[in-house]
C-alpha cells in the first residue's frame, strides 16, 4: 500500500489546484494499480473535501507529518502490510520525517529539495523577480530567528502574509539533507532532468545525506512527472494539460523499487 503525499500549494488528491491542473497523483495511482499496487491519496488540509477547524495562523509544518502518521496508523490498524511513502516536492520532506518514526517499509522522494526552504525560495524568486531578493533575504533572517517579519512589501504580501509566517518558521527548522540521513528504511530518490522548480542538485544533496539510498534521474521528466523540455514556457504548459500521460520511465522505476525484496537498514 502506497501513501501519496502531495506537494506544496492548495493541492488535492489528484494533484490539481485552482492554479494548475496536472492529474499527476491520479495518474500515478492508476498506474500503480495496473501493477497490482494499491495506494491512498488525500486532499491537503482545507482543500477539496478536507475540512479543518484549525486556522492558517495556527498551522505548523509538523502538522503535515501528523496527518501522514495518522494515515499510517489507520492502514496498520486495517492490517495492511508493506506500507510505502511517496512524497512529492514539499511532500518529500513530510514523508522523510514520517518515515523516521512511522511503521512503514519503504520511502520514495520525488522532486524533493535537498536544502532548507529559504534557500530554495530565494533561488526561485531570484529567477522570477531579482529586485526583491534583498528584502526576501532579510525576511528569512527574521523568520529563522523565530521572529515575524513586519512591513512586507505589497509584492511579497501573499507569500509572507502574517498568518503563514508561523508555518514558514516551523518549516525552516528542517534540512532535508540532514533528515534523510535519519531514515532507516530502503529509500529511493527520483528526480527529473527538466524540473524547473527544484534543481537536480537537490536530488544529489539528498543522496549525499543518505546512508544507502538509491538515486534515479529520469531524463526529460519535469516537476509534475510529465515529459517536457527545459524551455520554461513549454515546460509550464504541461501544468495545464491534465490529459498528458506520466513520463514513461517513472512508473517502471517506482514499481521495480516497490516490488524489490530488500532488508531494512539497521
Amino acid at each position: 500500500m502506497v501513501i501519496i503525499i502531495p506537494g506544496s500549494g492548495p493541492t488535492d488528491r489528484d494533484g490539481n489546484s485552482v492554479l494548475v491542473q496536472t492529474n499527476n497523483y491520479k495518474l500515478l495511482a492508476e498506474g500503480l494499480l495496473k501493477e497490482g499496487i494499491s495506494s491512498l491519496r488525500y486532499d491537503k488540509l482545507m482543500v477539496g473535501k478536507s475540512e479543518a477547524t484549525i486556522e492558517e495562523k495556527d498551522l505548523k509544518f509538523e502538522d503535515n507529518v501528523t496527518i501522514v502518521n495518522a494515515w499510517i496508523d489507520y492502514l496498520n490498524a486495517k492490517k495492511f502490510e508493506n506500507i510505502i511513502l511517496i512524497g512529492h516536492s514539499e511532500g518529500s520532506l513530510i514523508g522523510m520525517l514520517a518515515a523516521q518514526t512511522g511503521k512503514v517499509n519503504k520511502y520514495i522522494s520525488i522532486a524533493g529539495t535537498g536544502r532548507t526552504i529559504d534557500k530554495v525560495l530565494i533561488e526561485q524568486l531570484n529567477d522570477q523577480t531579482p529586485s526583491i531578493i534583498s528584502e526576501v533575504r532579510e525576511i528569512f533572517k527574521k523568520l529563522k530567528k523565530g521572529k515575524k517579519a513586519t512591513n512586507v512589501s505589497p509584492e511579497l504580501a501573499g507569500l509572507f502574509r502574517p498568518s503563514v509566517q508561523p508555518y514558514l518558521i516551523s518549516w525552516l527548522k528542517f534540512d532535508p539533507k540532514e533528515e534523510i540521513g535519519k531514515v532507516r528504511i530502503p529509500t529511493l530518490i527520483v528526480h527529473g532532468s527538466t524540473d524547473i522548480q527544484v534543481t537536480e542538485e537537490d536530488a544529489h544533496l539528498q543522496y549525499g545525506g543518505s546512508k544507502s539510498a538509491e538515486l534515479v534521474i529520469i531524463d526529460g521528466m519535469n516537476h509534475i512527472f510529465k515529459e517536457a523540455p527545459m524551455n520554461k514556457e513549454k515546460n509550464t504548459e504541461t501544468y495545464y494539460k491534465p490529459g498528458l500521460p506520466l513520463h514513461p520511465e517513472l512508473l517502471p522505476t517506482l514499481v521495480t523499487f516497490i516490488k524489490k525484496s530488500e532488508a531494512s537498514k539497521d
